[in-house]
């Protein structure tokens, strides 16, 4: 098994997310999980808020960097009001050309290990509602369904159905 560690990102490490996200992306849009992410959508200014405000957290693996993820300490935009029960996590990446098979569940490992530290009881994360393969990766990882969201088109867009995944510690 491979030694990953994990840290918080940096300003310094803006790049590097923006690369691992654009990189996941288009991973995506070769294999099933369609339709989740485009290349170019999110910049280095996204990443700099998620720091700012909650957290960012890298994966290294032999002195690579292999993935990266989000972690909020709320999500109203999602989920609504919530008491201070949970952490959620957004933008789970992996980088398809240096990380170890399973990397991706263990930054999910991860992100539970943290949620935990900091007192919470549950993880939260959501995906695209037509994005089967993605559910159910995270429905194998231990989350269940407990919800789906609507969301209104934004002006020149479409609207988009999300499900609502949630993994009690």
């Amino acid at each position: 098994m491979s030694d990953l560690r994990v840290r918080p990102a940096t300003e310094a490490d803006l790049t590097t997310l923006v690369r691992l996200r654009d990189g996941a992306a288009r991973w995506m849009a070769t294999t099933a999980v369609t339709g989740q992410w485009r290349p170019g959508e999110l910049d280095e200014d996204h990443f700099r808020r998620v720091i700012d405000r909650d957290e960012v957290w890298l994966a290294e693996d032999a002195g690579r960097i292999v993935g990266a993820w989000e972690l909020w300490w709320t999500d109203e935009a999602a989920w609504g009001p919530q008491p201070p029960v949970a952490g959620y996590v957004h933008r789970l990446m992996v980088d398809r050309d240096t990380a170890a098979p399973g990397t991706g569940r263990r930054l999910l490992e991860a992100a539970e290990a943290r949620v935990a530290e900091a007192g919470r009881s549950h993880v939260r994360l959501d995906c695209l509602a037509t994005n089967g393969p993605l559910s159910a990766y995270y429905r194998r990882a231990g989350f269940r369904v407990v919800g789906h969201l609507e969301r209104k088109p934004q002006p020149g867009g479409a609207a988009k159905s999300f499900t609502l995944l949630e993994k009690e510690l």
